[in-house]
């Protein structure tokens, strides 16, 4: 979608795989079997068509439609999190930032997100209409955090606590542990221990929850010995 978004920017009409490949460092047998799985979206000898391709990821992402956050943990991060404007250009409204602190309670972030009380979150995820919850608290609160999102009716829930949830069947979790993230890296860094392990490019997303299905045929192919996790 971002790339294609460039493309667009650019006024480039039409791509082929090949070309769309070269230009993003992509693989593109896997572009095009990867956009095979939700239909036939090219034209042989002209190749996809960017705004429509463009507007057919869109919907087939959720993504046709803003889609209503809330944050839990009013620190630092989650702070950051409310005021990021990436997530009003991407579709997504942050609803509401909550915390249990007295002293955060009324107060509102520097673009005015208000902080609630987290024994609010139920009432407003039912009158605003959320759908995803953010949770940017300690580790030792993140599991009942969690337990309160999905019983307030959350079905997706994007963890920034460094502890893995245990969600019932039917909610989404996605993980994101920074120090993780940093330990990777830190593992690729050329070392004398460890010369023969050049330094990599890492994806920095986050991590799928235990015992969400996976397909592998998604993942990028690396060369070279993973990191312990």
């Amino acid at each position: 979608m971002r790339c294609l978004a460039v493309l667009e920017a650019a006024g480039i009409r039409h791509v082929s795989s090949q070309d769309f490949a070269r230009r993003f460092d992509l693989n593109s047998a896997q572009i095009r079997k990867d956009l095979a799985t939700f239909g036939e979206f090219g034209v042989r000898g002209v190749g996809y068509e960017v705004s429509e391709l463009q507007k057919n990821l869109t919907s087939i992402l959720g993504l046709d439609r803003t889609r209503r956050v809330i944050i839990v943990g009013a620190g630092h991060l989650g702070q950051a999190l409310a005021d990021y404007g990436g997530f009003r250009s991407g579709g997504f409204a942050i609803a509401a930032l909550f915390d249990n602190d007295a002293g955060k309670i009324g107060t509102r972030t520097r673009t005015g997100v208000e902080v609630r009380n987290v024994a609010e979150i139920a009432e407003t995820v039912a009158r605003e209409a959320v759908e995803i919850g953010v949770i940017a608290v300690p580790a030792s609160a993140a599991p009942s955090v969690s337990r309160r999102c999905v019983a307030a009716g959350l079905k997706a829930l994007l963890n920034f606590a460094p502890v893995r949830l245990n969600p019932p069947a039917g909610v989404r979790v996605k993980n994101v542990d920074l120090r993780i993230n940093l330990e990777t890296l830190a593992f690729y860094i050329p070392s004398r221990q460890r010369k023969e392990h050049p330094l990599e490019e890492e994806d920095l997303g986050g991590q799928d929850q235990p015992g969400e299905p996976l397909d592998n045929s998604l993942r990028p192919r690396r060369s070279g010995r993973e990191a312990p996790r």
